[in-house]
């Protein structure tokens, strides 16, 4: 492997590791906003119900 294909590689592994963590943000994000902040009442208590069921305070 040559010098130019090493760096090319770690570019692009590193771009590749920035997106897996924006996606991963957005997802999170999507999720919190859309079951924390729902008018349907049943994914907002689907949400509130797991959230006591693994011991995390949400009051």
């Amino acid at each position: 492997m040559n010098t130019a294909s090493a760096a090319f590689d770690a570019q692009t592994s590193s771009q590749s590791r920035f997106m897996q963590l924006a996606m991963a943000a957005l997802l999170g994000i999507f999720v919190i906003g859309f079951v924390g902040f729902s008018h349907m009442e049943v994914v907002h208590n689907a949400g509130h119900d797991y959230r006591h069921s693994m011991a995390f305070p949400c009051h």
